[in-house]
């Protein structure tokens, strides 16, 4: 049973995908393809929205940059935002270096945190994060993983800025 289907980033323009998705009724993450702008994810968003489910949520996950990096651009949150649904940023996805280990992808755990901390200042609803007792010995994506121990301190720290944030742009607050 899942409560959430997730559309993977390179399959998130697959309209036959999209819509079998949307038929079951369930919340759809698409994940934005790391090729397309944040302003291209409403077209996946109006299939589902065809297909007759509004349960949908966008997830930002990084774009390339170069031919081995993915860097967020931040600017992606508010733009998803426009769409009128919750926007997840993927704080360990996003940090992958596609092929750098010996044709496996590496990436930049150390950046996990600050990707974190400036997605819930940007703005994101939520954040989406890869983890495991040790990354290291994990059977994928281990290069880009948070460690299982490492998850309570992190989690606390977004859950301060979103709070501080949500203070911030309160009407009480701008008065």
């Amino acid at each position: 049973y899942a409560d959430v289907l997730q559309i993977p980033a390179f399959l998130c323009r697959q309209t036959d995908l999209l819509e079998a998705a949307a038929f079951t009724g369930k919340w759809i993450n698409i994940k934005k393809g790391q090729f397309l702008s944040g302003n291209s994810m409403q077209f996946a968003v109006r299939k589902v929205y065809d297909a007759g489910n509004r349960n949908v949520m966008l997830t930002e996950r990084g774009t390339t940059f170069g031919y081995q990096d993915l860097v967020v651009d931040f600017r992606n949150i508010p733009e998803m935002k426009k769409n009128k649904v919750p926007v997840i940023v993927d704080i360990t996805h996003s940090l992958q270096q596609p092929n750098q280990v010996s044709g496996v992808s590496g990436g930049r755990p150390g950046m996990i945190e600050t990707i974190g901390r400036a997605a819930i200042a940007a703005g994101a609803d939520g954040i989406f994060i890869e983890t495991h007792p040790d990354p290291a010995s994990a059977k994928s994506d281990g290069e880009n993983m948070l460690k299982l121990d490492d998850m309570e301190n992190i989690l606390k720290q977004l859950i301060t800025i979103k709070n501080a944030m949500n203070r911030l742009l309160s009407p009480d607050h701008r008065k």
